[in-house]
């Protein structure tokens, strides 16, 4: 039974943040003491090697700004209803307060918690925060999901979007606070081994870098948004996507700024509100096909030739970023120096190894969940499944990339593959160089390897590509 001295568990998962913060909001105006929770379970701790790292460094930010608040992040390992059950036996909570999740693993995790402390009387309750939009609030004219992106654009694009709610002015602590694990003891960047070091040389944690980043392409970079995301060189990207998958920062504030640029008429807002779109729609198509995280989202598809052997010489070329083909392996070397990859890039790396190689997506999204610091398990899907051919509103399978077009196109001046590319280079750029001291040693490269020749022709793969569509057509 709650009274109001009884406390809240305030259990942190995906927002991790103090401003725009439903559930923190509300817990900090019931008037009860607040415990902020982290549960390291066995779904989080089942995360890939970078974003398992930069949860870390994440948890590190938002411990710091609970203690400018007079408050801390209890951290607990192991399952998160037992978990949650030792801390309430141990505080006196009566009420576990969170943020939604829509993965369906998240969603099973959070009905099993959910019914199992009700059971108990325990007030469990969910919160919004982590989209714009609930995703079974948005239908189609006729009722029903949308399947395409541009009418969910043109449908939600005139929606009221809630208001930013503000930082919370303080966060009521209980009497005595429960114990916490040592967070050093998890390990969580444990798998990054010597790439940890380099990766942090290039990012900020937490909620006030987030918002330094909005701010920084919102002054800089989002007039030229338009015209210049494509171009890999050109600084022109809001850089929000890791802030966002963890939620150092909030949909809706990103949202209502870039309205009011709108609004000022900045030439590139319309263009970033809709790629905020592409990531709500995600989460829409993985909410209501869940499968499209492990399967084709186009059943059609589950007799495409794909190869599907991850010990593939062909396979370990591509990830070691040494296809022979520039743009992949300069976008390849790019997460593992910064833990992101230039979206337009993302497309022609992800097209050379679904298409050329005609390898199947699911070994590159499972590259990608390793390697990617702003990695979120919709966008990954989604990416993967519309280059790939297999996914909703997907780019048709013959549209085929061709890594050099779309080089000469997008980088015109070799920019991007200068920072990136060091072998064949007399002076190669720092960023280059940083490829050799982050990736492991037992890979054995060197600056001074010579570039290999093409794993597969860009001619021999698009043609082995068309072919085996045309194969599949004429079977259906």
């Amino acid at each position: 039974m709650t009274t109001d001295k009884t406390p809240i568990l305030l259990w942190f998962r995906r927002d991790l943040r103090l401003t725009d913060h439903p559930a923190l909001t509300a817990a900090c105006t019931a008037g009860r003491p607040v415990v902020p929770v982290y549960i390291l379970d066995p779904e989080t701790d089942a995360l890939g090697a970078a974003p398992k790292w930069r949860l870390g460094q994440g948890l590190d930010a938002l411990d710091a700004a609970l203690k400018a608040q007079g408050s801390r992040l209890i951290c607990r390992k192991g399952p998160a209803l037992q978990v949650l059950q030792t801390l309430i036996r141990d505080t006196g909570a009566g009420s576990v307060w969170w943020t939604r999740l829509y993965d369906p693993a998240a969603v099973k995790r959070d009905s099993k918690v959910k019914s199992a402390l009700k059971d108990r009387d325990i007030d469990a309750r969910s919160f919004g925060g982590h989209l714009l939009f609930e995703p079974w609030t948005i239908e189609t004219g006729t009722g029903g999901p949308y399947r395409v992106f541009t009418p969910m654009w043109k449908s939600v694009r005139v929606r009221d979007v809630d208001a930013p709610l503000a930082s919370v002015p303080g966060i009521p602590a209980p009497d005595t606070w429960p114990e916490g694990d040592d967070r050093a003891g998890w390990g969580l960047g444990k798998a990054m081994r010597r790439g940890a070091a380099i990766v942090a040389s290039h990012g900020r944690a937490g909620e006030d870098a987030a918002r330094d980043a909005l701010d920084l392409f919102l002054d800089d970079r989002i007039d030229r948004y338009r015209d210049d995301r494509d171009v890999p060189a050109a600084d022109a990207t809001s850089g929000l996507s890791e802030y966002l998958s963890l939620g150092e920062i909030s949909p809706h504030t990103v949202w209502h700024a870039g309205r009011a640029k709108m609004e000022e008429a900045s030439q590139g807002a319309e263009t970033f509100l809709k790629e905020l779109v592409w990531r709500e729609f995600a989460y829409h198509l993985m909410h209501h096909w869940p499968h499209m995280l492990t399967d084709n989202w186009r059943e059609e598809w589950d007799t495409f030739p794909w190869k599907t052997d991850q010990g593939d010489r062909k396979v370990i070329a591509w990830q070691r970023a040494r296809t022979g083909i520039p743009i992949v392996d300069a976008g390849l070397r790019e997460m593992y120096v910064t833990g992101r990859m230039h979206n337009r890039v993302r497309m022609i790396v992800a097209s050379y190894l679904t298409k050329h190689m005609m390898t199947h997506w699911r070994i590159g999204q499972d590259w990608f969940a390793d390697c990617l610091t702003d990695w979120d398990p919709a966008s990954n899907a989604m990416g993967w499944q519309w280059v790939a051919g297999s996914g909703p509103d997907a780019a048709p399978y013959f549209r085929v990339f061709n890594p050099e077009t779309q080089a000469a196109k997008f980088d015109p001046e070799g920019a991007y593959l200068d920072r990136w590319l060091a072998e064949g280079r007399e002076e190669p750029s720092a960023d280059a160089l940083s490829y050799f001291d982050a990736i492991p040693e037992s890979w054995g490269l060197s600056p001074g390897d010579a570039y290999p020749d093409p794993i597969v022709g860009l001619k021999e793969g698009r043609e082995a590509a068309l072919e085996a569509y045309g194969n599949r057509e004429s079977a259906a």
